[in-house]
């Protein structure tokens, strides 16, 4: 059964954030270094194709594993074995050795670089977030040494000057407390948490906690809107590739609703064409676009 509750926000002004006038408001409070965050990415994926006219996300810093005393070795173990259950639960490779080999020594300067990222725009915050994550879970890299967070700023096109600048800035620091005090007024104590508002301010929210199968977030966006909303077919996946330029045979899978096997078919045509190359992962299988 899905943890799922009506929520009355006492903080309605948060709920009014961005340009995008969309009838639905989706509060995703993540971490960087938590891996059923990472495990969402084909789900929503599959949500923002299929019903992202309807609504906007905004990413909101939990800062709960940035509290985190990680100086301890029996802390990394559990947290290398969280990562491992969740990459073999959920098809989304995350390489748990890293709390061994390369561990991050600073979580709080990760969350302070996306809310650099995010001052050169969300759709940039949202690329740098996704170049962190691959860094994290794919290559087993440090994020929070400057030069890593340097290379995906550049890998997110960025301007990287910019951003280093505000990495020591006040306003990304300010942005950083500001989530944290959304968590804290939002009452949200684990993550991932998505919250789900109308454009009706009087109108309770809906939060879920955890990870969920796809229908689980589509059944609540048809809860939360008044009329049945259409859904969208994918595009055709080359362009899925061309766009995303790195995604997991999961992401295609549940994006176009084919098993694995199905997917790493179409992929080895595209490989043939040198379209796309293989990147070798623990779980699972990456694709990377040939630009």
């Amino acid at each position: 059964m899905r943890k799922q509750e009506a929520f009355t926000s006492s903080t309605s002004s948060h709920h009014c954030h961005g340009n995008e006038k969309k009838p639905i408001e989706i509060y995703m409070f993540i971490d960087p270094l938590c891996p059923e965050c990472w495990a969402l990415e084909p789900i929503l994926k599959k949500l923002q194709i299929e019903y992202g006219r309807y609504f906007s996300i905004k990413y909101v810093l939990s800062g709960r594993l940035a509290t985190l005393n990680l100086g301890k070795k029996q802390k990394y173990g559990s947290i290398a074995d969280l990562w491992e259950k969740t990459a073999s639960r959920t098809g989304m490779s995350c390489d748990g050795s890293l709390w061994f080999e390369n561990p991050v020594s600073s979580p709080h300067i990760v969350s302070v670089a996306i809310k650099a990222a995010e001052l050169q725009g969300r759709r940039s915050g949202i690329r740098f977030l996704r170049k962190l994550q691959e860094g994290l879970f794919l290559e087993k890299q440090n994020i929070s040494s400057i030069e890593v967070l340097k290379d995906c700023a550049e890998g997110a096109g960025l301007d990287v000057d910019e951003f280093i600048s505000d990495i020591h800035s006040e306003s990304a620091a300010k942005a950083f407390q500001c989530d944290l005090k959304i968590t804290a007024e939002m009452e949200v104590q684990e993550i991932p948490t998505l919250v789900f508002f109308n454009e009706n301010i009087e109108d309770e929210g809906i939060k879920i906690t955890g990870y969920y199968p796809y229908e689980v977030y589509e059944q609540v966006l048809e809860e939360m809107l008044p009329f049945k909303p259409e859904r969208s077919n994918p595009p055709p996946i080359e362009a899925f590739l061309q766009y995303f330029k790195l995604v997991a045979s999961q992401e295609i899978a549940v994006v176009y609703n084919m098993s694995v096997s199905e997917v790493e078919k179409e992929m080895k045509k595209l490989q043939l064409k040198q379209l796309v190359e293989q990147v070798p992962v623990k779980y699972g299988i990456f694709w990377r676009y040939n630009n």
